[in-house]
């Protein structure tokens, strides 16, 4: 640091860091495409912001500079994310802890920044004791107790450390943040009953540990919302999103594509009734239509369709569509060890990989593979996308890797979405699959969800916001 004051070093600091934030994944609107679509808007997360050190002696002047620079950035960011409210603000000293602890208990998350000094141990350990999930921003120069802080995280407090002068480090773990709030406020539509873990399959466990609402559906009711769809707004559907927009269509007729579009306009319509922003189905190979096209839809708009009753693939590809505004494919893996690698497949998969806003990837509209029926998706992913590979299970663990995709194939075996990702050592994953702990049936042991990016990092800061832990399989 030298020949740089900290005055001058703040300024480059906040540059830099909105440098970051400008390509963060955090930085997405929540549900934007969702919201056209006729989905009420979430409200905002409110995260409160606090500023603890010591104002004496050297510090006298400086956090005054520093809180402004800090003010200034987090307005900022606000804007940037369109759906967090940062509120507070007091500083202690002179502000009461007991005080400032009281209004924080009212917000979804509280940012805390070190200014400086000796003394701020007391005053934040109040502030972790009330149980939200908390972040400990401290810049170089911030003082010595950065030493004590670690503890926490020890101790099990919901917590995550940036000792870091990247000020876009505060934009992803704000954007973290915002999951355990929109957990609470999530409502999910489970057709003909949930599978996955034992405890991912309880209503009242689900609602106890993230405060989610699962909501049960029957096929009957499924079925009447179809049948009350206009056919002409299930034609205009099928035209532009689907049959326009594909490579080929290979087997599937127009009434079936249509048929199709008509399920997805009903999914539509009881999921804004009941305010819900994810469903699955156990029924999503049967009766009315398939479910791959409604799932492919709703996961490009920024909510959740999750295939096969998957409870446990709901949770997570919510959790990673909270966090980074991006959908997940849920697949049926296996390995190839002489290729070092893990194959995804699936007859689903979203076309916006990186969101609502983002491209379509190329897909080509054919039956489902194992029936031969229906409607599905092949969908072309991009070589060389380094993705990640997660599924929360026992509602207390994310299970997690990474890989890179290096071919896209179209084997008549599997289903109609192929991704081959080169993994670390694929013999040891083999070997690890469900790292000692996932068991479980078919549906527990086998499904996992792939994401675009290398999310690792961030999945473990969101284990420490939320108290799960995060277990890297391979």
């Amino acid at each position: 640091m030298s020949g740089l004051t900290r005055r001058a070093f703040l300024g480059t600091a906040a540059v830099g860091g909105a440098m970051v934030a400008g390509g963060c994944a955090a930085q997405h609107r929540t549900g934007a495409t969702a919201e056209t679509e006729g989905w009420p808007k979430p409200p905002p997360v409110k995260i409160a912001k606090v500023y603890v050190g010591r104002t004496g002696g050297i510090y006298l002047s400086r956090p005054k500079e520093e809180i402004a620079k800090f003010e200034e950035y987090l307005a900022g960011l606000e804007n940037k994310l369109g759906d967090v409210k940062f509120v507070g603000g007091e500083v202690i000293p002179p502000a009461k802890a007991e005080q400032v602890v009281a209004k924080v208990k009212e917000a979804d998350a509280v940012l805390v920044f070190h200014l400086g000094g000796w003394g701020v141990l007391p005053t934040m350990g109040r502030i972790l004791e009330t149980g939200l999930p908390a972040a400990i921003v401290s810049q170089p120069f911030s003082g010595h107790e950065w030493m004590y802080f670690p503890q926490w995280q020890k101790e099990g407090k919901k917590v995550v450390l940036l000792p870091t002068s990247d000020w876009g480090e505060i934009d992803r773990v704000v954007g973290l943040m915002r999951v355990p709030a929109r957990m609470r406020q999530t409502r999910i539509l489970v057709v003909r009953g949930p599978q996955g873990t034992a405890a991912a399959c309880s209503a009242d466990q689900v609602k106890d540990r993230l405060g989610t609402q699962v909501i049960p559906v029957t096929v009957e009711q499924t079925m009447q919302a179809h049948k009350a769809v206009d056919l002409k707004a299930a034609e205009a559907e099928a035209d532009r999103y689907w049959t326009s927009q594909a490579k080929r269509i290979v087997e599937p007729t127009r009434d079936q594509i249509i048929n199709s579009a008509r399920l997805f306009l009903a999914v539509k319509d009881m999921m804004i009734k009941e305010g819900a922003r994810a469903i699955t189905s156990s029924n999503c190979m049967g009766r009315p239509a398939k479910g791959c096209l409604t799932f492919s839809k709703l996961n490009d708009m920024g909510l959740v369709g999750a295939c096969e009753g998957d409870m446990d693939s709901t949770l997570t590809m919510l959790m990673f569509q909270y966090a980074f505004g991006i959908p997940g494919m849920i697949s049926d893996p296996v390995f190839d060890v002489a290729e070092n690698a893990l194959i995804h497949f699936h007859c689903t998969s979203a076309t916006k990989m990186q969101g609502p806003q983002s491209k379509r990837r190329p897909f080509t509209i054919r039956t489902q593979s194992d029936s031969n029926r229906g409607v599905s998706l092949d969908v072309e992913h991009r070589i060389g996308q380094v993705v990640t590979c997660a599924k929360f299970i026992n509602l207390d663990t994310m299970l997690i890797s990474t890989g890179k995709i290096y071919k896209v194939t179209h084997d008549e075996l599997g289903c109609r979405t192929q991704i081959w990702t080169k993994v670390a050592d694929a013999d040891a994953f083999y070997h690890n699959w469900g790292a000692g702990i996932l068991k479980g049936g078919m549906m527990a042991l086998l499904h996992r969800d792939v994401f675009y990016g290398n999310h690792v990092k961030d999945m473990k800061r969101l284990g420490r916001l939320m108290g799960f832990k995060v277990i890297e399989e391979g």
